[in-house]
């Protein structure tokens, strides 16, 4: 089935490419493909999900992205392009500018991503101390502008505290405000909202439509969640087993899903409505 995805165009190159992509985990001395022959794209502007149960492959995927593996697992065959940039041939050097310069991650756990013993303010601010040599001064005072913009209440008085004194939904919005702070092109959200309430679950899913609406950021968004997919997502690729099985315009999967193991996620989901954004998505 051809879909015309809403935001590809000719004339420009994705924010994302990932292109025959295997990855294998050393298991007592031999590799074992986890990840096998993935292809995904993700333009400018443009959400795209993906979406499998655990094991299914779309973590280490989205760390395949970032090269940031870990030790036991590589990546065997395939290339990854950050817009026209070669990840594999990055040394680790370039590496390290383009994570938080030209692409971000907002992990599933921000409690365990903010340093407990720094103040939010500091950390929010430190990647442009760290990328754009800001004075420390200067990054904190921008450090309050990203607090709000993600709509954290008094962020003058909230950056000089530290992490324990922000509730999940608080920490989460934090990371995503350093994630923001160099304006990268790609943010890539590992289940961001996997530990919140459903309340601060759909105001985080407002906050990221409003930054891509905003900026034109792409998100690659990992999930586990049809519900999620349905709400945030332009396009979506369904994996398992390490590969993807389905791919398409988030209206066309809910209302017809070609995988059987896409129908068997469909009819698991009580209650699942058509996405609010069928219309733009298809």
């Amino acid at each position: 089935m051809n879909e015309n995805r809403l935001h590809e165009r000719a004339d420009r190159l994705p924010a994302l490419s990932i292109e025959g992509l295997t990855v294998e985990f050393s298991r007592r001395r031999v590799w074992t493909p986890v990840v096998s022959e993935v292809s995904l794209k993700v333009w400018p502007g443009e959400i795209v999900g993906v979406i499998g149960e655990s094991g299914s492959g779309k973590t280490l995927t989205s760390l395949a992205a970032l090269r940031l593996l870990p030790r036991q697992a590589r990546i065997a065959a395939g290339r990854i392009r950050l817009g026209e940039t070669d990840i594999l041939s990055r040394s680790e050097a370039q590496m390290r500018d383009l994570r938080g310069n030209r692409m971000a991650l907002i992990p599933q756990d921000a409690m365990q991503s903010l340093n407990p013993t720094m103040r939010v303010g500091h950390q929010v601010g430190e990647p442009l101390n760290l990328h754009r040599a800001t004075p420390l001064k200067a990054a904190a005072r921008a450090a309050v502008k990203f607090l709000e913009a993600v709509h954290v209440r008094e962020p003058d008085r909230r950056s000089r505290e530290f992490p324990h004194q922000f509730s999940g939904g608080m920490q989460q919005r934090a990371m995503i405000a350093m994630g923001l702070a160099l304006a990268p092109d790609l943010l890539i959200a590992d289940e961001p909202t996997t530990a919140l309430d459903v309340t601060v679950q759909a105001q985080v899913l407002k906050l990221l439509r409003e930054i891509r609406d905003g900026s034109g950021t792409s998100i690659l968004f990992i999930t586990h969640d049809l519900g999620v997919v349905a709400e945030l997502c332009d396009w979506v690729y369904v994996m398992r087993h390490g590969r993807v099985v389905e791919e398409g315009a988030v209206a066309r999967i809910f209302a017809a899903p070609q995988a059987d193991y896409t129908r068997m996620l469909l009819a698991a989901t009580p209650s699942l409505h058509a996405p609010r954004r069928a219309g733009a998505a298809a």
